[in-house]
């Protein structure tokens, strides 16, 4: 329980929304593991996506959902990285605009 509790404690206070769209939620943790990557949350649907190579690390997403992240990935590839770079070094972000 201890656990459980300090698990959903850190995701509410170290993990930003950086952006949402659509009812989708994206988020970067500021001590988060490499390869840099994103948190992305929809409904109930959880996942990581790999920055570099913007695939599922883990977690799944409908497909649409999917093509969704994965295009709005693509057009912040370079402010995903650099809020990655960011958050691991000052722990400070930015915003980044949503796909629509």
């Amino acid at each position: 329980m201890i656990l459980a509790f300090s698990i959903i404690l850190r995701y509410i206070i170290n993990m930003p929304e950086i952006s949402c769209f659509l009812g989708i939620s994206i988020a970067m943790y500021f001590d988060d593991h490499n390869p840099p990557h994103f948190h992305v949350k929809y409904n109930e649907f959880r996942a990581l996506i790999s920055i570099n190579e913007l695939k599922i690390i883990d977690g799944n997403l409908p497909p649409r959902v999917l093509g969704l992240v994965t295009e709005w990935a693509g057009i912040h590839k370079n402010e995903l990285l650099e809020n990655w770079d960011m958050a691991q070094k000052t722990g400070k972000w930015f915003k980044i605009e949503p796909l629509v």
